[in-house]
């Protein structure tokens, strides 16, 4: 069977397209403006928060923290004001109230009226997350997908050409529970599913059947067998999945008797992989391998990297080739950041884009177009440029900003103080040393007894004979001197072996973890694999399933 495919032919979608880069072209222009950015993020962020306190003035939350009073503070108070009245808090200090929202039907009690969709999500540290969905937050996460298509046009993606064909999400379940008030739960994407109208519907993949489906592994088969024989352009997604999608899909072809080497021989009009929840430098050589042919190969033409969370969108890639992410500061949210050290002290310290510092980790919190207030986030992040400041400081450029752990995720048994970021771009760095392809992993101490030694382990999946010996040994080796290069505190622990042996590599099939999260009952949708923890119980449960 050979494919369909014609590279450039025309699709009435195209149209579609054609509208959507007339719509995006006024947005497209004001993102070019770095100078707009650098000297407007600090007002616009003041001007997102006076409208969000004005908006829930009249609710329980708002008139017990005087909202309406703060709304009318000038610009160089107002942001103090608000710290005074509302302290910073992670979902706990919202439970009970969004219980009462949720499963008692009751109005204004965070935001304006009956909130009727809620997105459920598995936290870190406080189990299931129930987050309020209003309309003003779909409204503000469609301007962030606008300047999705926007940023693409200003990396060279043709609009017209790229929605002449399919746009594949890898979403999660669409499926939702309604209680006796008619409020709906369920995935995020479950919620915005009825919002994809005709045209879109003609462009989205993969359809509504498919959608529903909450098991993965089999919601992968059904994709794979729905889109094998569809001209897909557009892929967006977790790199892990769309992994997973592209073996399956390409196992497919050769079990229908086609000569397929790469992802190009089933889908060549692939032109654009938007991306967000984890970091794309370990799974590149996959991609490369799947699209190119080889580690080293190509790349999917254009990339697109978003940092979304549940609660709203937060950064933006809008360089291409940088991994700085430009934060969203115009579309409806209010962010601060807490200096990671003081994330769990009674009175933090909070930053808003114009008051950071370069080379300070920072947590994010965010106050949301759906009610939630100083919100904990947990993502921990690092600012590259920093944007003029209310109080004179000039500025260097927009506000960008790189994702590089949780605050709850972080290796300190033995003073070595590592955090995601060491681990993913050690990974990163041996993988392509030892010549091996990696897939999901995740980091550990390894505690002394028993003849053991203080450590580190990393048990991290391989692909192929890349568990040879001589090529873990390499990968070990060189996994070890990145960590000593980027942590001082590390590099102490290991001089001469002292304070921490070398590290521990624990070669898996690639599979494995995914294997762990369905068992866990937490595989696809916005689930990830944990890159490190100051325990060993994941570590443990993912290497003892594994034999």
């Amino acid at each position: 069977m050979t494919t369909t495919h014609q590279p450039g032919g025309f699709r009435w979608t195209s149209l579609v397209g054609a509208g959507l880069a007339a719509r995006v072209a006024r947005r497209k222009s004001l993102l070019s403006d770095e100078r707009y950015w650098t000297l407007n993020t600090a007002r616009l962020q003041r001007e997102q928060l006076r409208n969000l306190l004005r908006t829930a003035a009249a609710t329980e939350f708002g008139r017990a923290c005087g909202f309406a009073k703060l709304a009318e503070l000038p610009d160089d108070t107002i942001v103090d004001a608000y710290r005074q009245s509302v302290p910073i808090a992670d979902y706990s200090a919202y439970r009970a109230l969004v219980q009462r929202m949720r499963e008692g039907g009751e109005r204004d009690v965070l935001w304006p009226g009956l909130v009727m969709d809620y997105a459920q999500t598995s936290g870190t540290t406080a189990g299931d997350k129930f987050i309020p969905v209003t309309g003003e937050m779909l409204a503000s996460n469609y301007r962030a997908a606008l300047d999705i298509f926007a940023n693409a046009q200003r990396f060279g993606v043709s609009l017209p050409r790229l929605l002449g064909g399919k746009a594949l999400f890898l979403g999660g379940s669409t499926d939702l529970s309604v209680n006796e008030h008619g409020i709906r739960t369920g995935d995020l994407s479950g919620l915005v599913a009825p919002l994809i109208r005709w045209p879109i519907s003609a462009i989205y993949e993969p359809g509504p059947v498919v959608a529903t489906m909450s098991h993965w592994p089999s919601k992968i088969d059904a994709m794979a067998k729905r889109c094998i024989d569809l001209d897909i352009r557009m892929i967006n997604g977790m790199p892990s999945w769309a992994l997973v999608l592209f073996e399956r899909v390409m196992g497919l072809a050769r079990e229908r008797g086609r000569a397929v080497k790469t992802i190009r021989d089933v889908w060549p009009n692939l032109t654009l992989f938007v991306h967000g929840g984890v970091k794309y430098t370990p799974f590149e050589p996959r991609v490369r391998q799947f699209f190119g042919g080889s580690p080293e190969g190509a790349d999917i033409p254009w990339r697109l990297e978003l940092y979304p969370a549940s609660e709203g969108f937060i950064a933006m890639q809008d360089r291409r080739g940088d991994p700085g992410l430009r934060l969203l500061a115009d579309i409806g949210n209010f962010y601060e950041f807490v200096p990671l050290e003081e994330i769990d002290a009674p009175n933090p310290r909070a930053f808003t884009a114009d008051t950071v510092e370069k080379g300070q980790k920072y947590v994010v919190t965010m106050t949301t177009c759906a009610g939630l207030w100083r919100y904990v986030i947990g993502d921990v992040v690092m600012f590259d440029t920093l944007p003029s400041g209310m109080g004179g400081r000039a500025g260097e450029g927009p506000s960008r900003l790189r994702i590089v752990g949780r605050h709850r995720h972080f290796i300190n048994a033995f003073g070595e103080n590592l955090i995601v970021e060491h681990i993913e771009n050690a990974v990163a760095k041996a993988a392509g040393a030892a010549g091996v392809i990696v897939g999901e992993f995740t980091a550990a101490p390894v505690y002394p007894g028993e003849g053991r030694r203080a450590g580190l382990e990393l048990a991290v999946e391989i692909a192929g004979d890349g568990a040879a010996a001589v090529k873990i040994e390499r990968f070990a080796a060189v996994f070890d001197e990145s960590l000593k290069a980027q942590n001082v505190d590390y590099t102490t622990k290991r001089t001469d072996s002292l304070g921490m042996a070398p590290p521990t590599i624990t070669p898996l099939p690639v599979g494995t973890f995914h294997r762990w999260l369905e068992r866990k009952g937490k595989l696809g949708g916005q689930h990830k694999c944990p890159r490190c923890a100051n325990h060993r119980d994941i570590l443990g449960d993912v290497v003892g399933a594994a034999r």
